[in-house]
């Protein structure tokens, strides 16, 4: 199928977008890398008039350390974050989940900001925003505003952003001593969406897992949390009994929603093989380090 007609214009700056947007309302939408919504566009499940391409906007590009957070420009591009030392020292865990994203060509033009804007639950930007409890910060008439990751996914394909707003940057606390990351999915080929994904950021005192957060990719309409498992996992070493009766908790925790060729049991399954695994690996790397 073709898209339907629409005008296009390419902005330069924040305040032209913006000001496109409160002028048309919901009969514009905001183009950065293009990979969801061209799609959609030409499948007619959206129809605006007005394509607004913020790709000419340069203060939205970039990475760089603030204090302590690692902030990333919305038009960053998923191989800009795959290729970024800063990244890699910073925040291991977006370097560990970005060669899952996709296909390379898809990486080289899909965006940071686009993808948390879109809020697919099946994405692992939100995944990790979440499980790292980064923030958000959008733009709109009324200036800049920052929203915790937890508080911005709200359902499916819905974000707390405003009609007349648009994602400027995401900021994810950068890593310290004791600090441990890990990110895997299961999809039927590479590149595919992902029936089930973890991202664990995990911070020990030693071997001792002082707390663990626990992202899940594909269970449900938002990125998840795990937060009564959380708890078990926090102040314990992670030896085997431990992770027997966290993931016990956990397959009462989740309540994965069935997709078109995986029953709700097998996402919970197969999330809870993941964790195990990455758990598994936390206690096998801090007690080698301490050895």
């Amino acid at each position: 199928m073709k898209s339907p007609p629409f005008e296009y214009v390419k902005v330069y700056q924040v305040e032209e977008a913006l000001a496109l947007l409160q002028t048309h309302g919901d009969d514009a939408r905001i183009l950065a890398g293009g990979q969801t919504l061209l799609a959609t566009l030409n499948m007619r499940l959206s129809e605006p008039t007005l394509l607004i391409d913020i790709a000419g906007i340069d203060t939205l590009r970039g990475i760089e350390q603030v204090g302590d957070w690692l902030r990333i420009g919305a038009m960053t591009t998923h191989s800009e974050i795959e290729a970024s030392a800063l990244v890699a020292e910073h925040a291991p865990l977006l370097s560990a989940a970005v060669p899952h994203i996709a296909h390379r060509a898809i990486r080289n033009s899909g965006t940071w900001g686009g993808s948390i804007a879109y809020g697919d639950p099946a994405a692992e930007w939100p995944c990790c925003l979440v499980a790292m409890e980064g923030v958000i910060t959008v733009q709109g008439p009324a200036g800049q505003r920052r929203v915790a990751a937890s508080d911005f996914f709200l359902d499916l394909y819905t974000t707390d952003l405003q009609p007349d707003e648009i994602v400027v940057s995401a900021e994810v606390p950068i890593v310290s001593t004791g600090d441990w990351f890990a990110f895997d999915e299961l999809s039927r080929r590479h590149g595919d969406y992902a029936v089930a994904g973890v991202a664990v950021a995990a911070r020990f005192d030693g071997v001792v897992a002082q707390r663990v957060r626990l992202g899940f990719l594909g269970m449900g309409p938002i990125p998840l949390r795990a937060p009564r498992t959380e708890g078990l996992l926090s102040g314990k070493v992670l030896d085997e009994t431990t992770i027997e009766i966290a993931l016990l908790s956990l397959k009462g925790e989740l309540n994965p929603l069935a997709d078109l060729t995986h029953s709700s049991q097998t996402k919970n399954h197969l999330a809870t093989v993941l964790t195990r695994r990455l758990l598994t690996a936390a206690h096998a790397s801090r007690s080698a380090l301490m050895a």
